[in-house]
């Protein structure tokens, strides 16, 4: 029972709170409505500002719901457009925090696996696609998940997955090559022997440009691929190097986050985001589990116990790592007990 006085006071929470959502989120969708390339630097001066008023969660839902409508749509969202969007997320992703491209990367994944086990008529999956390749192009993401979501139309391997493939190589292939050479060869490599398996399509032709394109990718052959043009990305990677403050602007921010982790976010939590919070099941194993780890500490004496106690290790494996470290002769020592 919630007694009326207390009802009323939290309806006028909501409504303060919804009222003061709806106003961040005009304030968002104005600045992105005039999002491009020569404002950009302003526009991401006023989002960062706006990330320090408002909270975090809040900004964050807001920007990714604004994005998403103003991306995903049924028909194909030119190039230029794509990019921008996605330069400003990286540049708030470098600039602010890993949450924030960590929230966008994740609901951008979870659409993009909901549309594959849909027969959409529509480019929803290609625009997807697209902000996941330049997600990866403007060092957001790691390329581990770009070869995942290969891997998985690879195995899959219909006709509307042989063009995902087809668009998705196009737009990152080379920046593949550079990073992983040997995962892109066995991609290239199964997808081959798919290939030469599937007697199924009636259009033969797309399946061998499709290995048309994977040879020339493997051969570093960039002539072969029609319409490839690095230019753009290159420009607005200049401009971002510019705009983002921190030095590590590079590959060191970005997520080495894997396909499966994303789509199991709210089961396992997300490791990815430092500090971030879950309500799953704990992470301290059940004591009546069957698989928890024997720990061989040897003799430790009452006093460490007692120290140990007095510290709040609550568990068998915080004691024996707190215990490793108190009765160590030097840290070689310490590294090869913590092994054992």
């Amino acid at each position: 029972y919630v007694p009326p006085q207390v009802r009323r006071a939290q309806e006028a929470l909501d409504d303060k709170k919804r009222e003061e959502l709806g106003r961040l989120k005009k304030m968002v969708n104005g600045l992105i409505n005039r999002l491009s390339e020569p404002n950009l630097s302003s526009i991401s001066g006023q989002m960062e500002e706006l990330y320090m008023a408002n909270s975090r969660k809040d900004m964050n839902d807001t920007l990714t719901d604004i994005l998403m409508n103003a991306c995903v749509t049924a028909v194909a969202m030119p190039t230029r457009l794509v990019m921008e969007h996605v330069l400003l997320v990286s540049i708030l992703h470098h600039n602010v925090g890993i949450e924030v491209g960590a929230h966008f990367l994740e609901a951008v994944v979870k659409k993009f696996d909901e549309l594959c086990k849909t027969d959409a008529e529509g480019k929803e999956c290609e625009n997807l696609l697209a902000l996941i390749a330049h997600l990866y192009n403007f060092h957001v993401v790691h390329c581990l998940l770009i070869f995942d979501i290969l891997k998985k139309l690879v195995s899959t391997f219909t006709e509307k997955e042989i063009e995902l493939i087809l668009f998705l190589l196009k737009n990152v292939g080379f920046s593949l090559r550079k990073d992983d050479a040997l995962a892109l060869k066995e991609l290239i490599t199964e997808a081959q022997r798919k290939a030469s398996t599937a007697k199924k399509f009636q259009d033969q032709t797309r399946v061998r440009f499709m290995l048309e394109t994977m040879l020339a990718l493997r051969n570093n052959d960039m002539r072969k691929i029609p319409g490839y043009d690095p230019e753009p990305v290159e420009r607005l990677r200049k401009l971002q190097r510019t705009l983002v403050r921190s030095s590590g602007s590079g590959k060191d921010t970005q997520l080495r986050v894997s396909l499966e982790s994303l789509l199991s976010a709210d089961q396992v939590g997300r490791w990815w985001i430092v500090g971030s919070s879950w309500s799953g099941a704990p992470m301290i194993s059940d004591p009546n589990s069957k698989t928890q780890p024997k720990l061989r500490l040897g003799k430790v004496s009452s006093k460490i116990m007692e120290l140990a106690r007095k510290q709040r290790m609550n568990t068998d494996i915080r004691r024996s790592i707190f215990c490793v470290l108190m009765t160590s002769e030097d840290f070689m020592d310490a590294f090869e007990k913590l092994l054992k």
